[in-house]
């Protein structure tokens, strides 16, 4: 490529000269390895969006000839995070063949079926439908990518002519087309009609460069896009306002955030009516001037543009009519005012689907809004688990950007609502979504466990992660929960400093798992301490820090827990780690094993009042966890020792032999009796599971 610039301002040049020389002559490697930094900038393509390819010189295991092969990205994966294992490898031939038995648009479907035919690597990915896009075009190096720039070019009115007076001859243009076999054909038209040209805009959908090399490909891919984003940048700064001005004026940032969290538990309750939903939200400085505009009220409706963006925030928003300063302390009035919206959409959404669907149409799916705008505070997004969500918000504000682009340019145009339909009820995107991995028992859900820097709360907040919840890992020790948080992978937990003696700091981290992932389902209040001392050697200090972190911040967490899961209307689990000390007598131990006690009557009291709004109340009795438990640091380990006539050392085997099964208990052991309450025992309240190896004298019957 000619006069090629490193100097982009409005995309990120990610290319490290030594990392791609590490790769030698590898093109498979820096194939991959350009796929990556593309998808690191989620303005040239986000989460799961666009695919890339190259081709090679093999030899073809059968003959021993030299064959061409394609390697591009397989179905449903991710450039950004593409490695060798999501790629398919097909014979380039086999695939250009494929035009002789194709019939037409009739026979797109079978045609998927077919590329299977021409599979080179036995180890491939699924290919995806867009492999013939690539496999029909000659270059070496391909990207198709989908830009908020392009995209805005591509769902322009006039988009053609604006592709030339932004590139002149060296772009070609195709107008939308649903991806296919036939769009591969049309792209090879393209390029016959055109040749020489640097790449191919795509009506409504994205856009094709290449290149006779990897860093060629990606330059060039590069320098189109900064094309566009220039070209849009002059269109904006001489139209002087963005999508008509601003209609709404922002509340300050902590107001915003204190409306989502007093608004998000509702919202996901009215999102859930189907099917239980995790919830994001955003007010990015890009999404307060789109949501907050007076043209949004013309451009929301319109729904999205890429098949891409749309596909992950259906085809358009729910938009409240609530007030920025609406009081929403008084759920019940609020809920009275969202749910003729919520339900409107849902009428909607079935009329979209009932006069667009065909025969041979899937089912129709959950019809509630993915996109859920508040002028003034921000948006929300609900879907399936955090990353869908994140992945969906990230999408709608590609979709702003791509209106405000393409309302600077000319005239921003959507789908068609059929060709939409088309796309969303593909029988192809439909076999996509059975394809998915089963759900895990406790996706969906949202746990936050007290205590979890460290020992058994860190060990339930494990194990409900690996069931499929997502976790808020709450302790009074920053540096331990920044450490315990690092073991989770992204989009899987997030932490909040939390005194449970303190209202408003409970009050603090409910806030913060109500703004992370929409609401709660499992409170597991595993923060304690344990005070081991004869009666004349207890203080009311020790009395009285026992009864505030055992049992005052048991009934402190519980009472917020019920208004949120009232609020959200989807039931819950509220689990209390109490102790077998709570119902067995012993020596010096009248603080804790009263505070223990109370904890264990409590959750009946609990259970008996919150069954009405199906939150379910339970209590887990460890005893003997002295490997890995916090509490067992220190002083309560000499005195429990003292107390038994051994040393600190010999406490392990000594609570081992005790017990029926001579079983040393583990943290572990803790979280699998939390999980049978939370994932397993759907109908079980007010009980008590020991988990001890079996102590008779703790048997509750």
């Amino acid at each position: 490529m000619e006069n090629i610039t490193k100097n982009f301002k409005y995309v990120d040049y990610l290319w490290d000269e030594a990392k791609a020389a590490s790769f030698g002559d590898n093109q498979v490697e820096l194939f991959l390895y350009r796929s990556n930094i593309l998808g690191a900038d989620l303005r040239i393509t986000n989460y799961g969006g666009g695919n890339t390819s190259c081709k090679t010189i093999e030899k073809d295991p059968l003959t021993n000839e030299d064959v061409e092969v394609m390697w591009v990205k397989g179905s449903g994966g991710d450039i950004g995070t593409l490695t060798r294992s999501g790629i398919a490898g097909l014979y380039t031939g086999r695939l250009r063949d494929l035009k002789n038995v194709y019939q037409g648009l009739h026979d797109e479907d079978r045609m998927v079926g077919l590329f299977n035919h021409c599979i080179y690597d036995l180890d491939s990915k699924a290919p995806s439908i867009d492999t013939p896009l690539h496999g029909l075009l000659p270059f070496a190096h391909i990207d198709h990518l989908h830009p908020d720039a392009l995209i805005a070019v591509a769902a322009a009115k006039d988009s053609e002519k604006v592709t030339k007076e932004i590139w002149g001859d060296t772009m070609g243009w195709v107008p939308w087309q649903k991806p296919g076999f036939d769009l591969g054909l049309q792209l090879e038209k393209c390029l016959a009609d055109n040749p020489g040209i640097r790449g191919i805009v795509l009506g409504s959908h994205g856009l094709f460069t290449w290149g006779d090399t990897s860093y060629e490909c990606y330059m060039n891919s590069l320098e189109v896009i900064e094309m566009a984003s220039e070209y849009i940048e002059k269109k904006l700064k001489e139209q002087g306002e963005v999508f008509g001005g601003q209609k709404v004026e922002s509340l300050p940032k902590e107001a915003r955030l204190e409306k989502a969290a007093q608004l998000m538990p509702l919202l996901r309750g009215l999102c859930s009516s189907e099917n239980r939903m995790i919830g994001h939200f955003s007010d990015t400085e890009v999404v307060m001037e789109y949501i907050n505009s007076n043209d949004l009220e013309r451009l929301a409706p319109m729904g999205t543009s890429c098949p891409d963006h749309f596909l992950r925030t259906k085809i358009q928003p729910l938009v409240l009519e609530l007030d920025k300063n609406e009081d929403l302390s008084d759920s019940a009035a609020i809920l009275k005012k969202l749910e003729p919206a919520f339900e409107a959409y849902r009428q909607e959404y079935a009329d979209y689907y009932n006069t667009c669907k065909k025969d041979n149409s899937p089912a129709i799916r959950d019809a509630n809004p993915v996109i859920i705008i508040y002028p003034g505070v921000g948006m929300f997004s609900f879907a399936k688990n955090k990353q869908t969500t994140r992945v969906a918000s990230e999408f709608y504000i590609n979709a702003i950007n791509v209106m405000r682009g393409a309302e600077a340019i000319t005239e921003y145009t959507s789908l068609p609502r059929q060709e939409a339909f088309d796309i969303e009820y593909w029988l192809l995107e439909e076999a996509k979504l059975q394809r998915m991995p089963k759900e895990k028992p406790l996706s969906r859900k949202v746990a936050l466990v007290t205590g979890a820097g460290g020992g058994i709360g860190k060990a339930i907040a494990d194990k409900l992660a690996a069931e499929g919840a997502n976790v808020v890992l709450t302790d009074i020790n920053e540096e331990a929960l920044k450490e315990a948080n690092g073991t989770y992978a992204r989009d899987v937990s997030t932490y909040a400093i939390c005194d449970v003696t303190s209202v408003d700091s409970i009050a603090s981290a409910y806030k913060k798992a109500v703004l992370e992932f929409g609401g709660v389902d499992i409170v597991v209040h595993s923060a304690g301490l344990a005070i081991s001392k004869p009666l004349e050697d207890t203080t009311d200090k020790d009395w009285n820090i026992l009864q505030n972190i055992l049992v005052k911040g048991q009934f402190d967490l519980a009472k917020q827990f019920a208004a949120i899961a009232r609020q959200q209307g989807l039931g819950g689990n509220y689990i209390a780690i109490a102790s077998k000390n709570g119902l067995v007598a012993g020596p010096n131990n009248v603080a804790y094993g009263t505070a223990k006690a109370a904890q264990q009557h409590m959750v009946r009291l609990l259970a008996a009042e919150l069954a009405k709004d199906k939150v379910r109340v339970n209590t887990v009795n460890p005893d003997g966890v002295i490997v890995g438990s916090k509490i067992w640091e220190g002083a309560w380990a000499e005195g429990r020792a003292k107390a038994n006539g051994i040393t600190v050392e010999e406490l392990p085997a000594f609570y081992a032999k005790r017990n029926l099964l001579h079983e040393i208990i583990t943290p572990d052991d803790i979280a699998n009796g939390v999980f049978s309450l939370v994932g397993i025992l759907d109908k079980s309240t007010g009980n008590i599971i020991n988990v001890d190896g079996g102590m008779a004298n703790a048997f509750v019957r």
